[in-house]
């Protein structure tokens, strides 16, 4: 694989040098589209798709494209980068070498990576898919691009190329932890901390993969086609299975969850607010009306009561769909359970100090 300053990414991608992060994206989104395994069965599209995703993965984040560029034209953060990869480094490079690996910028001493083999499952990706009304009630299909870690390939996601199985950490020899003297600077005498070289494990890659640095995956750019079900409605959400991050050390993948995002049926922070100060009122009024304080007490009660169908008034209450509706009556409830308390709290203390009165 040629070095990252041997490629143009923007070339990679169609797009100018001075394009836009939307422009990345959609750019990045057709030619993805074309070249995904699952589409294309060229010979060469698979590796066509990596060297798009990985191009993409660089020009979209704005820290590694300003790096990327300085070190195509030579600048002062160029200097330490230039280094071509080693055989088998991946997309992003290996520590000490690459434009976005653990290397200094100015090519001093490198920073030590961790090596410590802790297999977990991968997290789940959870992406708000915003749908309209029209989708979200016949279904639809969206592809979705995102970043996310997948398996090494060098090393197969175990983290080592040349062995299967971790080793005990030579530094804990196995604990976890190892002991600090500070009698001398603190006088407590022995401080146990979390081993460094093995983050607490006791255990540790033999020989790291120098493409992912031991942790068995990579992060990469990818896109998925998420089929929306017809009928769905605000906060479902829609599992692709294995498409999340991948685990560490060859554990497995979490899943790409698809959340439904449905402004017609969400409920705005302005909506919400008035729900709750009308919905505060409410006792008030009930438990004024019982006991005839409500007179007394409606200058009081009305000033929330009237922001609240203020603030709804503005946010276009009567063009809302039913599921907003349904939605708002939480924030309604909310705001009775609070004027419950308070308005227990007033008539209790004026019962008791008109029957203090009366002893009086």
């Amino acid at each position: 694989m040629s070095s990252m300053n041997e490629k143009d990414y923007y070339e990679i991608l169609g797009v100018s040098k001075d394009a836009t992060l939307e422009e990345i994206r959609k750019a990045f989104q057709q030619k993805a589209r074309k070249l995904h395994p699952d589409v294309n069965k060229a010979p060469d599209a698979e590796e066509r798709f990596k060297e798009v995703s990985e191009a993409y993965a660089v020009l979209s984040d704005p820290e590694k494209r300003q790096r990327y560029d300085a070190m195509r034209s030579g600048g002062a953060f160029g200097a330490g980068w230039g280094a071509p990869a080693q055989p088998g480094a991946g997309s992003y490079g290996y520590p000490g070498a690459g434009p976005f690996g653990w290397g200094s910028p100015f090519g001093g001493a490198t920073r030590k990576r961790s090596r410590a083999y802790n297999p977990r499952v991968g997290s789940d990706v959870i992406i708000d898919v915003q749908l309209t009304d029209d989708e979200a009630r016949e279904g639809c299909k969206r592809g979705v691009t995102y970043q996310h870690f997948t398996a090494c390939e060098s090393c197969g996601g175990t983290g080592s190329v040349s062995h299967e199985h971790s080793e005990t950490c030579p530094t804990c020899h196995g604990k976890g932890r190892i002991a600090v003297d500070v009698a001398d600077l603190l006088g407590l005498g022995v401080m146990y901390v979390t081993c460094p070289e093995c983050e607490g494990t006791g255990r540790v890659v033999a020989e790291p993969c120098t493409a992912c640095g031991g942790s068995g995956r990579v992060l990469t750019a990818d896109e998925v086609v998420v089929e929306v079900p017809a009928g769905v409605h605000d906060g479902d959400t829609v599992t692709v299975k294995g498409k999340g991050n991948a685990g560490t050390n060859g554990r497995g993948a979490g899943d790409f969850v698809a959340r439904v995002a449905l402004p017609s049926e969400r409920v705005s922070r302005r909506s919400a607010t008035g729900w709750q100060l009308v919905g505060f009122t409410l006792p008030f009024w009930v438990a004024g009306a019982l006991t005839g304080l409500l007179g007394a007490m409606a200058v009081v009660i009305a000033i929330p009561f009237v922001l609240g169908l203020y603030l709804l008034l503005a946010d276009g209450i009567g063009k809302k769909s039913p599921r907003w509706w349904r939605n708002s009556m939480r924030y309604l409830g909310d705001g009775a359970a609070n004027g419950i308390l308070l308005a227990a709290f007033m008539f209790a203390f004026i019962s008791c100090s008109a029957g203090m009165g009366r002893v009086g």
